[in-house]
């Protein structure tokens, strides 16, 4: 999507009054699309474990990643937040190899919005 505005440019000072208009245009940015990250419950992960991740890699309180925790386990999912693709894809990656060397079942995965 392009971004038209004229641009008017005066013609030589003689009396003919010729002006002349120029397209100036500016292509816009578009904005890149977003990832939701999400955890998924399992019945062997210990909710501490799931509060821990929360707060070291998604940079919650306490009280909020205990909500996340306790939605998590009731709906068997919950969005854990929203990022561009290379930092979603960095945060699941992160909290997969956080829980496979916790040997906890966790499953962290990313989706379009």
């Amino acid at each position: 999507m392009t971004n038209l505005r004229p641009l008017i440019l005066s013609g030589p000072t003689d009396d003919d009054d010729d002006t002349s208009v120029v397209v100036d245009t500016k292509p816009r940015t578009k904005r890149p699309p977003l990832y939701k990250v999400l955890l998924l419950n399992d019945d062997y992960t210990p909710m501490e474990f799931v509060v821990a991740v929360l707060e070291q890699f998604f940079g919650m309180t306490h009280a909020q990643a205990f909500e996340i925790m306790l939605t998590v386990h009731k709906k068997g999912v919950a969005v854990v937040g929203v990022f561009s693709h290379e930092i979603a894809e960095t945060k699941v990656a992160q909290v997969m190899d956080f829980a496979r060397r916790h040997q906890h079942p966790l499953q962290c995965t990313m989706e379009k919005e």
